[in-house]
């Protein structure tokens, strides 16, 4: 079963619960391998997240709402 990403709470609920294996980010669930509700796994194959990029095209022409949103987001 597939479920959006704003429903971590209930994929944590459901592992807890022994529904099966659910992938999160870590400060999703960081609090329940600490105290023993949930175990990591694979965690060979988990890489680092370097974070969001944002993928536009050449500034030539940029509609203002992209411009906007660019230096919201940008760190």
């Amino acid at each position: 079963m597939w479920l959006p990403a704003d429903h971590a709470q209930l994929l944590i609920r459901a592992a807890i619960d022994g529904v099966g294996l659910t992938f999160l980010m870590e400060q999703q669930a960081a609090a329940y391998p600490a105290n023993g509700q949930l175990v990591r796994v694979l965690e060979d194959w988990c890489e680092p997240f370097a974070g969001y990029f944002l993928y536009y095209p050449s500034r030539r022409q940029q509609p203002a709402a992209l411009t906007a949103l660019i230096e919201t987001l940008r760190l």
